[in-house]
């Protein structure tokens, strides 16, 4: 059995009078995530993690945000979409960690719905999927709240 590891970083900003989605949940705030799809960026982290373990490229170069085919799609429908990548090549996922850089709101009362909505899509056990989330103490473009930055990181396994 071969195991890899991948990184994904995504950043999104932050805009008023929009819906904000963060790992396949729709969150109450007076902000939301702009982007192309949903722009829920705990999703397009892991996806890019993921690719990355497996090296099939990154999330931009199978589902680019210059296709009409995207914009305003469900993020989760992106996640399963590379989860079957994945599988096609003859990996599984091991576990996945994340961190979620943002100043307001609170993530913590939000992250075992996200463990379980992610979980679910993925087809893995919520145990294998780390969700943590730290302010930036008002510095930067998080600080000022102006946008959304992810980091995750995926370990896969190859059968």
């Amino acid at each position: 059995m071969k195991t890899r590891i991948g990184i994904g970083f995504d950043v999104h900003p932050l805009k008023e009078n929009i819906d904000f989605w963060l790992g396949g949940i729709h969150i109450a705030h007076n902000k939301g995530a702009a982007g192309h799809s949903d722009a829920d960026t705990l999703i397009h982290a892991i996806i890019d993690a993921l690719l990355g373990a497996a090296n099939l490229g990154d999330i931009g170069s199978h589902f680019p945000d210059t296709s009409k085919d995207y914009k305003g799609i469900d993020s989760k429908i992106l996640l399963k979409k590379t989860n079957e990548l994945l599988k096609k090549s003859g990996f599984f996922i091991g576990n996945i960690d994340t961190t979620i850089c943002l100043q307001k709101p609170k993530i913590a009362p939000f992250i075992p719905e996200m463990k379980k909505t992610l979980a679910e899509v993925l087809e893995i056990h919520e145990g294998d999927i780390s969700i943590k989330a730290t302010t930036t103490e008002k510095l930067g473009f998080v600080g000022r709240e102006e946008g959304i930055a992810v980091y995750a990181v995926a370990l896969i396994n190859q059968s």
